[in-house]
């Protein structure tokens, strides 16, 4: 599998060795929903909070007699059926949402995830950036330069690219830093969510992500084909 380098301006630059392990799997949905909605919920703040009958202020004294009156019998305001009483059933801090994914599963689905990506042409391999500070300008020209690789990249307004770094870049990440559309990742912590909310995956310096992303898949197989690659 070998697929093309570019250069910032759009211009084809070279062509890398793609290993198997990483974009030549099968689509596997139910793989990829485990680990989506796993991490999904394991980032989910749970900060929702209800107060039981017994945590609501007042309520101390019986509403009223218990016969006579002929209403029906209560002895606390509090109750749930009350307005302003307590609440039956509802949200508590300390339930937790947290799902466990194992290490060889969520590397699995990142690599399926990335395949998938491959396979529908929204992956671009980028030789690199190269900014000297942080600057929009440049960053915004970049982007569309690359729209004559990646057609709508240039005008879709929301989630139009995940850009994937092999290692921290403070100026390219303050470069884009105000693009809503754009958010910069390292390649070590890039997982199957961002890659299927952003429409394109722009791999930076694809030699060094795939030797970060390699690791994480933990393919014996992969780590082999790696070492021996090389770009053209």
């Amino acid at each position: 599998m070998d697929a093309k380098i570019y250069d910032v301006k759009g211009k084809e630059a070279g062509k890398i060795a793609l290993p198997e392990a990483l974009f030549g799997q099968k689509w596997n949905a139910d793989l990829v929903h485990e680990v989506v909605v796993s991490m999904q919920s394991n980032a989910r703040a749970g900060t929702a909070h209800t107060k039981f009958r017994g945590e609501v202020a007042g309520g101390g004294k019986k509403p009223w007699k218990q016969k006579g009156t002929g209403r029906a019998r209560h002895g606390s305001s509090r109750s749930p059926i009350w307005v302003g009483g307590g609440v039956a059933h509802g949200p508590r801090t300390e339930k937790s949402y947290a799902k466990k994914i194992n290490k060889n599963t969520r590397g699995k689905a990142l690599a399926v995830t990335l395949s998938k990506k491959y396979a529908d042409g929204q992956v671009v391999f980028l030789d690199g950036f190269s900014f000297e500070k942080p600057q929009a300008k440049t960053a915004r020209e970049i982007m569309v330069s690359l729209g004559s690789v990646a057609k709508d990249l240039p005008i879709k307004r929301k989630n139009a690219a995940l850009i994937v770094l092999p290692a921290r870049d403070n100026n390219t990440e303050l470069s884009f830093r105000n693009f809503g559309n754009v958010e910069v990742v390292q390649a070590k912590d890039v997982n199957p969510v961002e890659v299927l909310s952003h429409r394109y995956v722009i791999i930076a310096r694809p030699g060094d992500v795939m030797d970060v992303l390699a690791k994480r898949v933990a393919s014996k197989a992969l780590l082999a084909k790696n070492t021996n690659q090389s770009v053209k």
